[in-house]
């Protein structure tokens, strides 16, 4: 059984999530997604708009996923890749080289990601569009 996996915040879930989902598993047989916890992205400076717990919980309806696990620091993919037995390590391409040394425990991936789509520049339109509100009244 070949295992991938992957990890991100998933904030504002939209189709880039679900290619990424998709073409992971179709690298394996098992896909696990580790999910920024609310208190890791707060010691990244992040800000989500979807509770850590409802974010485990869409991914967990999804089709491609097979296992949800909280990503509480940077540290942890290594032992995660070992406890899982992970064979493939996978991240968008805006994290390449990132984690490329833990290539000596699994073939790591970083895929291209969806165009012209992203969590942060759906947050930047609702922004946008709030203070245009606000604007017109």
């Amino acid at each position: 059984m070949k295992t991938v996996i992957t990890y991100g915040t998933f904030d504002l879930f939209h189709i880039g999530h679900v290619n990424l989902l998709k073409r992971a598993k179709s690298l394996g047989d098992r896909l696990i997604v580790g999910v920024s916890t609310d208190e890791f992205n707060q010691s990244k400076g992040k800000t989500t708009l979807v509770p850590y717990a409802h974010r485990a919980a869409i991914l967990e309806s999804c089709r491609y996923v097979d296992l949800i696990i909280p990503e509480q620091n940077w540290q942890q993919k290594r032992p995660d890749i070992v406890q899982h037995n992970v064979d493939i390590f996978l991240m968008g391409d805006d994290w390449r080289g990132k984690f490329d040394e833990l290539s000596d425990l699994c073939q790591v991936i970083y895929l291209d990601r969806t165009k012209d789509i992203s969590s942060t520049a759906m947050k930047q339109a609702i922004n946008v569009f709030v203070q245009m509100q606000k604007d017109f009244l």
